[in-house]
């Protein structure tokens, strides 16, 4: 959905505005190269292994909200925690007890045009999406071919307004 970065210095110069990371890798690069996400979803697991000690510790350690969702899957509860997490004037790092990997997608739906989400291409690096009407109708399409409560999904993604749903940023 965007470049593939492996630096994260050279990713952040291109960032303009609030910053999702989806992933512990992700975001542990990103505040090794200094810059705190304005919202972080984190499962202490890379490539469906734990992460090392280092990346748990430092990924966690400013944990703001913890939220349950199961692997392969988006859960209200942790839709409920994104939507909080953007709302926040604090950086919030959500702890995730499950798996975040699909959280991009709905991260790129709510996220304010201009915002940054980026979230990790395993062994290859770190795709940065720069939030656009376009880039959230690909993801509408591609969210709509989903299973489950697709109707209570979008009523909770449709109450946040993506003018204005970061503030922290």
């Amino acid at each position: 959905m965007g470049p593939i970065e492996t630096d994260a210095g050279r990713l952040l110069a291109d960032v303009d505005g609030p910053l999702i990371a989806v992933g512990d890798v992700v975001t542990y690069h990103l505040l090794q190269a200094g810059r705190q996400p304005d919202v972080a979803l984190v499962d202490e697991r890379t490539k469906r292994e734990a992460v090392d000690e280092e990346i748990r510790r430092t990924v966690t350690e400013d944990t703001t909200i913890e939220a349950v969702n199961p692997p392969a899957g988006i859960s209200e509860n942790v839709i409920e925690a994104l939507i909080e997490g953007l709302s926040s004037d604090e950086p919030t790092t959500i702890l995730v007890e499950g798996e975040e990997d699909l959280m991009a997608l709905p991260a790129i739906v709510v996220a304010p045009n201009g915002a940054s989400v980026v979230y990790g291409q395993p062994d290859e690096g770190m795709v940065h999406v720069t939030i656009t009407d376009d880039h959230r109708a690909d993801v509408r399409s591609l969210l709509d071919r989903f299973e489950g409560d697709t109707e209570r999904f979008w009523t909770l993604l449709e109450s946040v307004d993506t003018d204005a749903s970061s503030t922290n940023g």
